[in-house]
């Protein structure tokens, strides 16, 4: 964390220093598309987590679960309902991107709360990537499940013949909102919940404030783990809802 002590004494919090992205090896401060960075390294960190749930803590497949094998069969039996209770038996077949999509999130969420770590998913330009991989991939769906009548999805049979134009263009417009609104809600989520820590951790070097500051940190911390799972959840279902569209879209 960066010092909460100012050159002349004063208090000067940097709660958004943490989300600074720095290369893992020189000491330049150019970073381009081939840097290895900090968000790189937590984000492979991420990967190998989730690799290490579901691969090797399942490998056994003991009558008798381990505490890591149950974690991982939970998380599978919550994604796998979810799927299917969304999308129908039809969406299964996409369980597993839903499934990696998940655990990868949540992962790089509950590893950004390890002091001194990075937190990919405070960054635009990981859950965008994320949210546009999800926008594609439901779009190309679409129109090759259903051809044309996809865009049936933007026309409101049950509305007034004349509303009905504008309707489908403010359906157009959300539609294609979608993964702006998708990116936003996670990375904002898990940047303002880091910078707010970060703040009252400088507080914390204040004497007369530091035990409120103490409680603030601890208050805060608490309910970073649960936002750190509800917006994972939140993401995937609405993946969830976006497939079902493209494979429903008459519904």
């Amino acid at each position: 964390m960066a010092d909460a002590k100012g050159e002349e004494g004063g208090l000067v919090f940097h709660p958004m220093d943490q989300f600074i992205i720095k290369p893992l090896f020189g000491g330049g401060d150019g970073v381009a598309w081939y840097t290895v960075t900090n968000a790189t390294l937590w984000m492979a960190f991420a990967v190998l987590a989730t690799f290490a749930l579901l691969v090797l803590a399942s490998s056994k497949r003991a009558i008798i679960p381990t505490r890591m094998q149950s974690v991982a069969e939970l998380a599978y039996g919550f994604v796998h309902k979810m799927v299917e209770d969304i999308c129908g038996k039809e969406g299964l077949k996409f369980f597993p991107y839903i499934m990696t999509l998940f655990m990868f999130i949540v992962c790089a969420n509950f590893l950004g709360l390890i002091p001194t770590a990075f937190t990919p998913t405070s960054h635009f330009a990981v859950t965008v990537v994320l949210a546009m991989a999800v926008f594609l991939t439901v779009t190309i769906l679409g129109f090759v499940k259903n051809g044309a009548g996809f865009l049936s999805l933007f026309w409101v049979a049950s509305a007034p013949l004349a509303l009905r134009p504008i309707l489908a263009i403010i359906e157009l417009i959300s539609y294609f909102v979608r993964p702006v609104s998708h990116s936003i809600r996670l990375a904002g989520n898990v940047m303002a919940g880091h910078a707010v820590i970060k703040v009252f951790a400088g507080f914390a070097a204040i004497t007369a404030v530091s035990p409120i500051a103490i409680l603030g940190i601890t208050a805060m911390y608490g309910l970073e783990v649960l936002v750190s799972f509800i917006q994972a959840y939140v993401f995937t279902i609405l993946t969830c809802v976006y497939l079902k569209d493209a494979l429903h879209p008459h519904h």
